[in-house]
């Protein structure tokens, strides 16, 4: 781990079903960056804030119930869910409280928190609900987009064109 790396945490149980929503979409990117590491984060809790230690950025990705969402509705938050929020995670300390801890101990200068709703987390089975797969998808292609952003941030990148000639906002 050095500064400037970029690491994906993915949170959950596997063997609570919708819970290893987190994990399935950080296991999508281990190995494909070398300058992103990919860590199982296990049920989150104040056990992710030596994890984001070292690293410049952070990506957090999590199972959430009771969003108010449909099931496989993935959530963005660029600053840590508030405390009034639901939690993203089943477990006593929340995901955006162990970021904002974490940022306040100089641990991590920037963390964004991706919650998959699950709607419900089953016991003991390895099985996730078709909608939650959809999501995890979803929640690849905004880690995809985020990444690309962290690494080459718009004002670096070229102007994109559209047909016609004219650069895109």
């Amino acid at each position: 781990m050095g500064k400037g790396h970029i690491v994906i945490i993915g949170c959950g149980n596997p063997l609570m079903g919708n819970d290893g929503a987190g994990l399935a979409a950080m296991r999508l990117f281990e190995g494909r960056y070398p300058d992103v590491d990919c860590v199982d984060g296990g049920t989150g809790g104040l056990g992710l804030i030596p994890l984001m230690e070292g690293y410049e950025r952070a990506i957090i990705v999590d199972a959430m119930v009771g969003s108010g969402g449909r099931i496989g509705d993935v959530f963005i938050f660029k600053t840590p869910p508030s405390w009034d929020r639901p939690v993203c995670a089943l477990q006593d300390i929340g995901v955006g409280e162990a970021v904002v801890m974490a940022k306040e101990l100089g641990y991590i200068e920037d963390a964004i928190v991706i919650g998959i709703d699950v709607g419900e987390v089953r016991a003991f089975s390895r099985e996730i609900d078709p909608a939650v797969e959809e999501g995890i998808r979803a929640a690849w292609e905004y880690i995809l987009e985020i990444l690309q952003d962290w690494r080459n941030p718009p004002s670096e990148r070229p102007p994109r064109s559209r047909p016609g000639g004219d650069p895109c906002p």
